[in-house]
C-alpha cells in the first residue's frame, strides 16, 4: 500500500485557488492536504514603528472578504480551510505536529517582516524533520528566468525593461485545481473566522462618494479582471486615463486584488494578451504591461537592497537632512488640514475609503516631503496602515522615489499641487467632492 503523504498549504498574500504554485506543488506531491490560513496577530493588532495601526480597517475587511471566499471555494471541493489567530510560526508548526504532516507549502516572502515568519517556521519544521517548500507567486516573472542575478539588476527601470522584455517571456498561469480534495483525515480543529472588532476595527461602512468597492476575494478579483477587459474603451484608452484623479475605468482597479494575490500577475498579463489578440496591440496595452512590469521591478529592487529600503536614507544611505519628525506638520497634512485644496481633498478621500488614484499618491508624498520637510517614512508607514492595496515593495520603494533616494536620478518627484490640479482637475470636480471629511479615522 503507497505511503499516504500529508501537505499543510500556508496561504499568505496568494489568496487563490488559480494560478497558485504551492497549491498545485502540494496536491502533486501529497495525497493529503490541508490548507491553512493564519491572522497573525503582529499585522492585524500590531502598530507600524510611527505608532499606526499595522492593518488600517479598509484592508482588514478586505482580507477578510478574501479569506472567506478562499474557504468556500474549498469547501466545494471538498476540503477546508483552517483558520488559526496567532503567531504564524507557532500556529502552523502546531498543526504540523498535530496532523503529523511531511511538508508545509507556501509562496516566499522576501521582506524582512515576512522573512523572519518564515525563517523561523523553517528553523521550527527542521526540529521534527519535515520541510518547508517554498513557491513563487507575486510576481509576474521568476527570478531564475532573469537574464541577470538579483544583485545585478539594473537600477533604473527604463534598462530592466529593455532587458527583460527583449529575453524573458511571461509563464503561462496554472488553471485551479479541477478534481475534489481528498478529504482531511486526521482530527483538526477548524477555527473560528474572525471580524473586524477582533481586530480593534468597527464594521467599515466606505463613503458614498467612491467611485468603486472593492469587495474582497478570488471570485471578485476574476469578475473584475473580466469586467475592465470586456470595457474596449477603458482598456484602449488607458494611457490617456490612467493619470486621472476619480471614475471606475480610468484604471483597472485590479491593485487590491493583485497585493492579497486574489489574482496574480500572470492572469493580468494573460487577460491583456488575449485583450491584444482580439483588438491589436496599442500605446495604452503596452503601457499597461509595463505598469505590471514596473510592480516585478520594485520587487527586484527590494531583494536587491534589502533592509535599507526601509532606512531614512533609503537605498542611497544618505539621509535628508532638512526633513523632521515635526507631528504638527504630519497631522494637518493626515488630517487634510494643510489649505491647499488638492492635498487636502485626496487625503479625505484616502481617509474615507482606503484608495486614491496614483497621481493623488504621488501628490500627497511629495508636499509632505518637499514641501512640508516631514520625514518620508511618517507618510510611507501612514499609507502602510490605510492603503486597501498596500503592497510593501511598491509602497516603500515609491516614497523612496519621490524622496529622490534611489539610484535613478528620474525618480524625485517635486509636484506643484495647484498646477497638478489645473492640469489634472481643470474644473475643480474632485476638490468639491472631496473637499470635506464626513467622519475621521483613529489615526493610531
Amino acid at each position: 500500500m503507497p505511503l499516504k503523504r500529508r501537505a499543510i498549504v500556508w496561504f499568505r498574500q496568494d489568496l487563490r485557488l488559480s494560478d497558485n504554485e504551492a497549491l498545485s506543488d502540494a496536491l502533486a506531491q501529497a495525497f493529503e492536504v490541508i490548507p491553512v490560513y493564519v491572522f497573525d496577530t503582529r499585522v492585524f493588532r500590531g502598530s507600524t514603528e510611527y505608532g499606526f495601526a499595522k492593518t488600517g480597517p479598509y484592508r482588514a475587511s478586505f482580507i477578510l472578504e478574501s479569506v472567506k471566499n478562499l474557504q468556500r471555494s474549498l469547501r466545494k471541493l471538498g476540503s477546508d480551510l483552517i483558520i488559526r489567530i496567532g503567531r504564524p510560526e507557532e500556529e502552523i508548526f502546531s498543526i504540523a505536529q498535530q496532523v503529523k504532516s511531511n511538508w508545509v507549502f507556501c509562496n516566499r516572502e522576501r521582506t524582512p517582516e515576512e522573512v523572519f515568519v518564515q525563517d523561523q517556521l523553517e528553523r521550527k519544521l527542521w526540529s521534527i524533520g519535515q520541510e518547508l517548500r517554498f513557491s513563487r507567486g507575486k510576481m509576474l516573472y521568476h527570478t531564475g528566468d532573469l537574464p541577470f542575478p538579483i544583485q545585478h539588476t539594473p537600477d533604473t527601470f527604463s534598462q530592466f525593461k529593455k532587458e527583460v522584455e527583449r529575453y524573458v517571456s511571461v509563464r503561462e498561469p496554472l488553471p485551479a485545481p479541477q478534481r475534489s480534495f481528498n478529504i482531511i483525515s486526521t482530527d483538526v480543529d477548524p477555527g473560528i473566522m474572525p471580524d473586524l472588532k477582533d481586530f480593534g476595527h468597527e464594521s467599515v461602512q466606505i463613503d458614498r462618494r467612491a467611485d468603486y468597492r472593492f469587495k474582497g476575494g478570488e471570485k471578485e478579483a476574476l469578475k473584475r479582471l473580466k469586467e475592465y477587459f470586456e470595457n474596449e474603451k477603458a482598456v484602449l484608452n488607458y494611457k490617456d486615463t490612467k493619470d486621472e484623479l476619480s471614475g471606475t475605468d480610468f484604471t483597472s482597479k485590479l491593485s487590491p486584488y493583485l497585493a492579497q494575490g486574489c489574482i496574480s500577475p500572470k492572469q493580468f498579463y494573460a487577460a491583456l494578451k488575449e485583450f491584444e489578440a482580439r483588438h491589436g496591440e496599442s500605446k495604452s496595452s503596452e503601457d499597461l504591461f509595463h505598469q505590471l512590469m514596473y510592480r516585478d521591478f520594485l520587487r527586484f529592487m527590494v531583494k536587491k537592497y534589502g533592509n535599507i529600503v526601509f532606512d531614512k536614507g533609503g537605498i542611497t544611505e544618505r539621509p535628508l537632512d532638512n526633513l523632521s519628525d515635526d507631528a504638527r506638520r504630519f497631522e494637518k497634512w493626515a488630517n487634510g488640514k494643510t489649505g491647499v485644496p488638492m492635498i487636502d481633498a485626496g487625503m479625505n478621500e484616502f481617509r474615507q475609503t482606503g484608495y486614491i488614484s496614483n497621481r493623488i499618491r504621488q501628490n500627497l508624498a511629495s508636499y509632505l516631503v518637499h514641501e512640508l520637510e516631514v520625514n518620508w517614512q511618517w507618510g510611507a508607514s501612514f499609507f502602510e496602515s490605510l492603503l486597501i492595496d498596500y503592497d510593501v515593495c511598491s509602497n516603500w520603494m515609491n516614497w523612496n522615489a519621490i524622496a529622490g533616494l534611489t539610484q535613478d536620478p528620474k525618480d524625485e518627484t517635486i509636484l506643484n499641487p495647484s498646477a497638478q490640479a489645473t492640469r489634472y482637475d481643470p474644473r475643480s470636480e474632485y476638490i468639491e467632492k472631496w473637499s470635506r471629511a464626513q467622519r475621521s479615522i483613529k489615526l493610531v
